[in-house]
């Protein structure tokens, strides 16, 4: 197969690609369900409220600092193993 040969399969190979990727992404349709929740309600998570609040304190706060604490406890765990 000649140097030329190879360049123009190359380049057929890359435009067909090039029309295969752009053929996709124009026929999906993206929809994107948005759920919003409301900022005074916390869905699933009783400590969200707690959490809220210590956001905004600039003073040290036992609650606070044991809310935090539980939130690190429930993101670092580690699910057990049988």
């Amino acid at each position: 197969m000649s140097r030329t040969a190879k360049i123009a399969a190359a380049g057929a190979l890359g435009g067909l690609l090039m029309t295969l990727t752009v053929a996709m992404t124009m026929r999906e349709e993206r929809r994107v369900e948005t759920i919003i929740v409301p900022a005074n309600q916390s869905v699933t998570d009783p400590l969200a409220d707690d959490l809220r609040r210590c956001r905004t304190l600039t003073m040290p706060d036992s609650g606070c600092e044991a809310a935090w604490e539980e939130r690190r406890r429930r993101f670092y765990a580690r699910e057990e193993q049988p």
